[in-house]
């Protein structure tokens, strides 16, 4: 049973600092929607095209181009909101946030400042030892991408690629309930499977597919708690944003690097600006970009081209409807159903593909054999050559063919590692390679018994060792095991080398 809780850690003393500080976070995860247009026009999405050729008039800004909504991104940002048990509004507007960028033609972007399609939600997130945290999110949002500004092509100038521009967003903003830097990169990355499970992102941070920026401010021990009484966020200390991360372990080095930062800065009776900064991995520093922008610093107004954003709830319903099963009932089902611990279903489920294909594995099977096979076997091979598991050349099946001969007794688990070493590098039908290579379990006794009273015999100084030490008895299994080509029931060569022995 998870306990899960909204209060904070016991506060720490951070390396170099000469108080007790408590962390304080605040995420908006920018999550590209999957749909193969744009938000706002027929542009194509696709990623790696050739630059600036994904780009339809109203994505360069030409005059007179209207926005027409994509009924598609809607859905998603709903399907979204379902999934993270988050309040659907029926009525939603589009707003203008005004700046100049190279790399968004149109000088302003199409967001939801005051009226988003989705309201608050919440996360789950599991920070093992049978914890987690519930982190609360306050609103989803769909605006527009910029495209992307290329300064390594030329020493005097720079590039820009517009494919990006105009592709939908979904901001998943949460509130300052995240409390260190694991649990930082354990809510995005939470937020990544629960997207993957319903279609809605791909997740690809390499890509730029999901990002984040990350809110970071410190506080003394007590004023988190002053905050959830009063809600001011003035307990919370002055934050700093570091814009656009696009990796889990860099998530948790800026955090880190900027909380010391901060921390320096207060103990030594300074003050925190609050401000945009960007992160160095190379040096593993946060830097400043830019001043802290306010809503009035982007003129925010209705957008004039766009009507109001009216749903109806049957709607809203049917795409309830569609849901699949969600990661968190998933693994609870795994562990109720097949008997697995927490650990072997959170692996299982970590990915939709992975629990997919354990379930066929599983299926009329003994569920906790079949997962060690998944986990152990067919993972740690495909980890080992760095591939995934739409790579693996060891069908569902197959492997469940392998995992019910274990289990009828057929085969010995020395034989299903040679016959997994076979499917996998060969193919095959492993019932069938198990009859043509003479694979199949001895478990005639008048055979182990010959077996097993060859090897006592031919070993007499190891017969009283062991009857000194019943422990050595497992060193006749293995001569037997061995003289018998792994074929023997190991059950059958332990019982009869035991009441051979005397033990």
């Amino acid at each position: 049973m998870l306990d899960v809780t909204y209060d904070a850690p016991k506060p720490k003393v951070i390396a170099g600092a000469t108080r007790d500080w408590e962390l304080v976070i605040g995420l908006e995860v920018h999550a590209q929607v999957a749909t193969a247009a744009k938000l706002f026009s027929g542009a194509s999405t696709q990623f790696g095209a050739e630059p600036n050729s994904n780009v339809a008039f109203v994505d360069a800004g030409m005059p007179g181009m209207l926005p027409v909504i994509n009924e598609g991104c809607v859905a998603q940002a709903v399907r979204t909101g379902l999934g993270l048990k988050a309040e659907i509004n029926l009525w939603s507007a589009f707003d203008r946030k005004n700046y100049f960028y190279p790399d968004l033609p149109q000088g302003y972007q199409i967001s939801q400042l005051y009226h988003p399609i989705v309201g608050e939600g919440e996360v789950l997130v599991e920070m093992g030892n049978g914890t987690a945290r519930l982190v609360r999110i306050e609103r989803i949002h769909l605006e527009q991408d910029a495209g992307k500004s290329i300064h390594d092509m030329d020493p005097a100038m720079s590039f820009v690629d517009l494919n990006r521009t105009g592709v939908a967003l979904m901001e998943i903003v949460s509130r300052p309930d995240i409390r260190g830097p694991e649990e930082a990169a354990a809510y995005v990355g939470k937020l990544r499977q629960i997207m993957r499970y319903l279609g809605t992102c791909d997740g690809n941070m390499q890509n730029g597919n999901l990002r984040a920026d990350v809110n970071v401010s410190v506080c003394r021990p007590g004023d988190y708690e002053k905050y959830q009484a009063t809600q001011d966020f003035s307990h919370l200390g002055t934050r700093c944003e570091i814009k656009n991360m696009n990796s889990m372990r860099f998530i948790q080095m800026a955090i880190d690097y900027e909380a010391r930062r901060q921390i320096a800065i207060l103990e030594d009776g300074g003050a925190v600006v609050q401000e945009t900064r960007l992160y160095d991995p190379d040096k593993n520093e946060t830097r400043s970009m830019r001043s802290k922008e306010e809503a009035h610093d982007y003129r925010y107004f209705p957008d004039p081209d766009l009507l109001p954003l009216e749903i109806e709830q049957a709607w809203v319903d049917d795409i309830a409807a569609s849901l699949p099963e969600l990661p968190d009932a998933k693994k609870s089902r795994f562990i109720a159903d097949f008997g697995l611990s927490d650990y072997d279903a959170s692996v299982l489920t970590a990915e939709v593909s992975n629990a997919a294909y354990f379930e066929k594995v599983a299926e009329g099977r003994d569920g906790k054999l079949a997962a060690n096979w998944v986990i152990n076997e067919l993972f740690g091979r495909l980890k080992k050559e760095d591939h995934g598991i739409e790579e693996s050349p060891v069908t569902p099946e197959q492997l469940g063919q392998i995992v019910g001969l274990i289990t009828k007794g057929d085969i010995s688990g020395k034989i299903a590692k040679d016959l997994f070493e076979i499917v996998y590098t060969e193919g095959g039908d492993p019932e069938e390679i198990v009859e043509s290579r003479g694979m199949t379990q001895v478990t005639d006794t008048g055979a182990i018994e010959a077996a097993v009273d060859a090897v006592i015999a031919g070993n007499p100084a190891q017969v009283e060792k062991a009857k000194a030490n019943p422990k050595l008895a497992g060193w006749f299994v293995g001569q037997v095991m061995k003289a018998t080509g792994g074929k023997a029931n190991p059950a059958a060569v332990n019982e009869l080398v035991t009441k051979k022995l005397g033990l």
